[in-house]
């Protein structure tokens, strides 16, 4: 029977899908463009995929039991991702975030259970990392997976993303556009696909507001779930080839068009990559 036991077990194994009118904007399309449909995970993105990955992780390791709480700053869906795992295992999830992150990204969080903290937008992501660290601090039963230092983070793309793509595929796949939040995609499967293919290239994106990676420069930007502001510790900054940055009205019309043209309702993140 194909029957999971709890909805972690549904994580991953997502589809590919060929990308047609997009594509051929403007004539014959160039190349064959797929995109990976990471909202087939039970909290409907990529960061399912480390949400488990860094709770497990920290389960084999001892650091956290019944009486944990999961206390973790986020832009969004990172922490949606962990609020589901929480529920799921049991876990209290205390989650901070900047206050400029949407409304509805808020509702999801507390439809999971979790308790949300908000830090001023003009801090950005560091001063949501600074009051996760605060409320670790004061509360001797907190554990912060830390995303963006957490070596699970990368790991789970290696061990799944990459392999997905790669079989999905048929070993054929020579490019791969990721957008930069913690720089765990990118760096898993890149890592991955360069030993594996001679050739392959992967390609950072990040905000044209905020190029940190390209320029060591940062600014606000509405474009949620990349451009953190600084270089995060798990990316390996050797292993993308070319940084493209984009615009905020690029970003938001291509996750439009996606929804006109292609039928799939992504966000301003995957509009930009």
């Amino acid at each position: 029977m194909r029957i999971a036991n709890d909805v972690t077990e549904l994580i991953g194994n997502t589809p590919l899908v060929r990308i047609r009118k997009l594509a051929s904007a403007g004539g014959q399309p160039r190349a064959e463009i797929l995109a990976k449909l990471e909202f087939y995970n039970p909290a409907h993105s990529v960061k399912d995929r480390i949400g488990l990955a860094m709770i497990e992780a920290a389960e084999k390791a001892g650091k956290i039991g019944p009486d944990t709480v999961i206390v973790e700053p986020t832009s969004g869906n990172t922490g949606i991702a962990l609020a589901m795992v929480c529920a799921a295992r049991g876990y209290r999830c205390k989650l901070v975030m900047p206050e400029t992150m949407s409304n509805e990204r808020r509702m999801l969080l507390r439809a999971y259970g979790a308790e949300l903290v908000l830090t001023p937008g003009s801090e950005g992501m560091l001063g949501a990392i600074r009051r996760a660290e605060e409320i670790v601090a004061s509360e001797p039963r907190a554990f912060m997976p830390q995303q963006f230092n957490n070596p699970a983070n990368p790991d789970v793309h290696r061990r799944t993303t990459a392999e997905e793509i790669w079989r999905d595929t048929d070993g054929k796949v020579d490019i791969v556009v990721a957008g930069v939040g913690t720089g765990g995609t990118i760096t898993g499967v890149g890592e991955v696909l360069k030993e594996r293919k001679p050739g392959f290239q992967a390609i950072a994106v990040e905000p044209e507001a905020s190029p940190m990676l390209s320029k060591g420069t940062k600014g606000p930007h509405p474009i949620q779930g990349i451009g953190a502001g600084f270089v995060p510790e798990v990316l390996n900054t050797g292993i993308y080839d070319e940084i493209i940055t984009v615009s905020n009205d690029n970003a938001f019309e291509t996750a439009r068009a996606a929804a006109r043209e292609e039928g799939l309702l992504v966000g301003i993140s995957s509009g930009a990559a």
